[in-house]
């Protein structure tokens, strides 16, 4: 846990760090703002470090909801915190990759997204993809909690509808997660990508919570 939790704060804060040094050679006038693939506005270098502090706020917020979850969890062996902790490692990498993509950008005075030499949404959701995947193998390890996983009113009922929700969205999320990195690697890409995936996660939420209103009813008693 120590060793995850080392890594969590690496990532929290080393967009920051690397922001602070990159600040010394970055233009004074950077592209702040994009519509669609083109800059629509320009803004001072030091609105990069919005992204930065922002990581450590959602790293922060992540950490505050394991613990709330541990807390809430009085059964032995309660992972949730471990969970958390993981799950925000992936989220935090997506947000150390957005922060260096926009270095870049700055960097280079970039004011069309198509001139990056990596397109942008393949490889954000490329990266959710593999989160997906990780968070689907630890969802069935979640113990009882009103805070994190596959959280419904049926879900909730009882430990065994609990069990196979959090066990049959861990599933979900594999297959998920799996169709995205596929998709995001050969077919998917710019805006398409974008809309794929929210199709795609928002088929998963309906079927999943689906599933816990028939888990709900086959063992509320």
């Amino acid at each position: 846990m120590n060793k995850f939790k080392k890594l969590y704060y690496c990532l929290m804060f080393l967009p920051l760090v690397i922001t602070l040094i990159s600040l010394i050679f970055l233009p004074d006038l950077i592209p702040a703002h994009f519509s669609g693939d083109k800059a629509d506005r320009y803004g001072s270098k030091y609105e990069t470090l919005l992204l930065p502090v922002l990581t450590i706020l959602f790293g922060y917020f992540l950490l505050t909801m394991g613990k709330e979850s541990s807390k809430k969890e009085t059964q032995r062996n309660n992972n949730n915190e471990q969970i958390s902790v993981i799950t925000g490692l992936c989220t935090l990498l997506v947000f150390n990759i957005l922060c260096l993509y926009f270095l870049y950008v700055d960097f280079h005075k970039i004011t069309n997204l198509t001139q990056v030499p990596v397109d942008l949404f393949s490889l954000l959701f490329t990266v959710l993809g593999i989160t997906f995947i990780i968070i689907g193998n630890y969802m069935p390890k979640l113990k009882l909690n009103s805070i994190i996983g596959l959280r419904t009113s049926w879900s909730m009922k009882n430990e065994t509808t609990w069990k196979k929700s959090q066990k049959f969205g861990g599933a979900s999320f594999i297959i998920l997660g799996i169709l995205m990195v596929i998709g995001n690697v050969f077919f998917f890409h710019n805006m398409e990508s974008f809309l794929i995936t929210m199709v795609l996660l928002g088929i998963d939420l309906i079927v999943s919570v689906v599933y816990t209103y028939f888990m709900a009813k086959k063992y509320s008693n």
